[in-house]
């Protein structure tokens, strides 16, 4: 019997991994949905006895997507594949009726075992999945690159929020990462669009690896100091300087380690990482700038916004990689999701 499938991602890049990954002899008949409020219409036209829900969504997410099928009783069983690995997305998908959680990149054996957990499949795993009848990426141009960026900055960002989360012990809001090919003359106007206050402090940190490098700016509003200090249980140093250097740097550490490292396991890269370097602190935008001597011609920027709402905390971590660097990304992405 036929199995009706249900793909619902807003990356459709995504999308083509998640059916890639389908085991090859599961007797399935796929559809996809680009948002919750095109998945709840597939339901409810029978398209989806299985759905692959994934969190992080413009439109309607996946919380207000799993909400609705709760509330309607609709007739799918949920699977979320996500970026978002907090525990706490966990709990909450859980108690809205998802039988099971996956974290991207999709790891196919664990996708069989969960299969089979509740009798929808019972071959064995694969290593491909539908390799040879799923491409990977559409015909090359700019918006398919973009769009493998933005997943690869999805997956990158949701390991770099749950270690935040677990280390100040709160929810970490995930934002849909922005990503843009700009000129080093348009990075001005991209910072300034990051900044949340007039006064502010950030850090940068260099990698490199494999012919690939990129820059990681974290930047803080710089209001947040006392209360990311609090949740870090942290007391004041002898001096209030000494005390928020050490609130920036370990948040940072913590953020673009997590990150990049997420970055080398999708791109199969190792990076070193360059010191730290502090940009500014309780400074405007243009100071920020007139530190960062990296002058790049073309540049793949990739802003995150991670927000904590019961704190009022804001924080923002820019990636940028080189027009060099940039190819280099998109070929390795491309190659291994073959």
């Amino acid at each position: 019997m036929t199995t009706s499938v249900l793909i619902c991602d807003d990356s459709g890049f995504a999308r083509r991994q998640m059916a890639r990954s389908i085991p090859d002899g599961w007797d399935v008949d796929i559809h996809f949905a680009e948002n919750g409020k095109e998945a709840i219409s597939a339901i409810k036209q029978g398209k989806a006895d299985v759905m692959f829900l994934d969190l992080n969504m413009p439109v309607m997410d996946g919380y207000q997507t799993m909400q609705i099928v709760k509330e309607q009783d609709l007739p799918t069983l949920v699977i979320v594949v996500s970026g978002d690995v907090q525990p706490e997305a966990h709990k909450k998908m859980l108690s809205l009726g998802v039988i099971a959680f996956i974290a991207k990149p999709i790891d196919n054996q664990k996708l069989c075992e969960i299969l089979r957990q509740y009798g929808l499949y019972t071959g064995e795993a694969t290593s491909q999945g539908r390799s040879q009848k799923v491409p990977v990426v559409e015909p090359r141009s700019q918006k398919s690159e973009l769009d493998a960026y933005r997943e690869m900055a999805n997956v990158a960002m949701g390991r770099a929020g749950e270690q935040v989360a677990k280390l100040l012990g709160e929810f970490i809001q995930l934002p849909i990462p922005n990503v843009n090919l700009i000129t080093n003359n348009e990075l001005h106007m991209a910072i300034s669009d990051v900044k949340s206050s007039d006064s502010l402090s950030a850090v940068s940190h260099g990698f490199i690896g494999a012919g690939i490098n990129g820059e990681a700016l974290v930047i803080f509003n710089d209001a947040n100091f006392s209360t990311m200090g609090k949740l870090l249980k942290y007391h004041h140093k002898s001096t209030k300087e000494e005390y928020e250097l050490e609130v920036l740097m370990d948040i940072s550490n913590i953020l673009v380690g997590a990150c990049v490292n997420a970055l080398s396991e999708q791109l199969h890269v190792s990076f070193s990482h360059n010191h730290p370097i502090i940009l500014g602190r309780h400074c405007d935008i243009d100071q920020v700038l007139e530190t960062n001597s990296q002058r790049w011609d073309k540049i793949l920027a990739i802003e995150i916004a991670y927000a904590i709402s019961s704190q009022d905390i804001q924080f923002d971590l820019l990636l940028l990689f080189p027009g060099n660097a940039m190819e280099l990304v998109y070929e390795k992405l491309v190659k291994h999701t073959h």
